[in-house]
């Protein structure tokens, strides 16, 4: 089973904008991440301490791009969970802006947006990314660098989680 939590912040943005939950809240790109993964933290434990979700065998996928390791160590770790991140910061915002063109669907938000929003948004993610990666490093949380070679980081990312989901 599979969460976004985009969705579920639109969802707070929309009918509960007295948390501050605001992507578009005017703030810098990293304090806006910063905000959003303060907030959504201690909510995603609230949810794993519910005993809803350690139900689905193997396991469930929560699908969070707005969570900083800080605020995973902070708020989650030691819960009955593991976390991965999937980051591009090992290149250019021009050569990230080129991936996201590349893999882009129509069932993809991102594939209705304009090219100037989307260069935008590419200086925005490698910087994040950059930032994530430091981070990762610093807590010992795995990472995967997908800007290159991302089908083969993605196949050997998917075989050990199917090999450590079997031995559970």
């Amino acid at each position: 089973m599979g969460i976004s939590m985009d969705s579920i912040i639109a969802g707070f943005e929309k009918c509960f904008p007295e948390t501050g939950v605001n992507t578009y809240s005017g703030l810098s790109s990293m304090d806006t991440l910063r905000l959003i993964s303060g907030k959504m933290a201690p909510f995603i434990r609230a949810m794993l301490e519910s005993g809803e979700y350690n139900e689905f065998k193997p396991g469930m996928v929560l699908d969070i791009y707005q969570l900083l390791p800080e605020d995973y160590m902070k708020y989650i770790h030691g819960a009955d969970c593991e976390i991965f991140y999937f980051i591009t910061s090992d290149v250019t915002p021009e050569e990230r802006f080129a991936i996201q063109k590349k893999y882009d669907t129509e069932k993809d938000y991102t594939f209705y947006k304009s090219d100037e929003e989307l260069q935008e948004g590419a200086v925005y993610i490698v910087e994040q990314s950059i930032y994530i990666k430091e981070q990762c490093q610093k807590y010992g949380l795995p990472y995967f660098e997908t800007a290159k070679d991302r089908e083969r980081i993605f196949c050997r990312f998917l075989q050990n989680l199917n090999l450590k989901s079997n031995t559970l």
